[in-house]
């Protein structure tokens, strides 16, 4: 490594990614979508999201929205309650370099029916 250029290091970055509709994406047959929380190394959350995102493509997967919610540490600062199984899951993500799926929760339209009620 050339002098002056320090090694950053990978750190798990908390994900929240809404998901629509591709042909053979695994999800519910009358589901319009679903949003995933996952748990992605990075050096940095830009391409946490990045890699999080090719990896759910070739999923056959189809990415809509991405929104971050912090490092570990980030997470703890704000207050967050983050129990052990969280935690390994996000251990296991910086080990193996990798993304992992936590929990898919789908959407069958009838999401957004009390935001639009006034």
């Amino acid at each position: 490594m050339p002098r002056g250029m320090n090694k950053r290091t990978q750190q798990v970055y908390t994900l929240l990614v809404e998901v629509g509709r591709s042909i053979d994406d695994g999800l519910p047959k009358d589901a319009t979508g679903a949003a995933l929380m996952c748990y992605a190394s990075g050096v940095d959350e830009a391409e946490a999201v990045r890699e999080t995102v090719a990896i759910l493509k070739q999923a056959d997967l189809s990415p809509l929205d991405v929104s971050g919610y912090g490092t570990l540490d980030e997470r703890l600062a704000e207050g967050h309650d983050i129990d052990d199984a969280e935690r390994e899951l996000m251990q296991r993500a910086l080990d193996e370099n990798s993304v992992i799926v936590a929990q898919m929760t789908p959407f069958f339209g009838d999401e957004d029916d009390d935001a639009a009620v006034h």
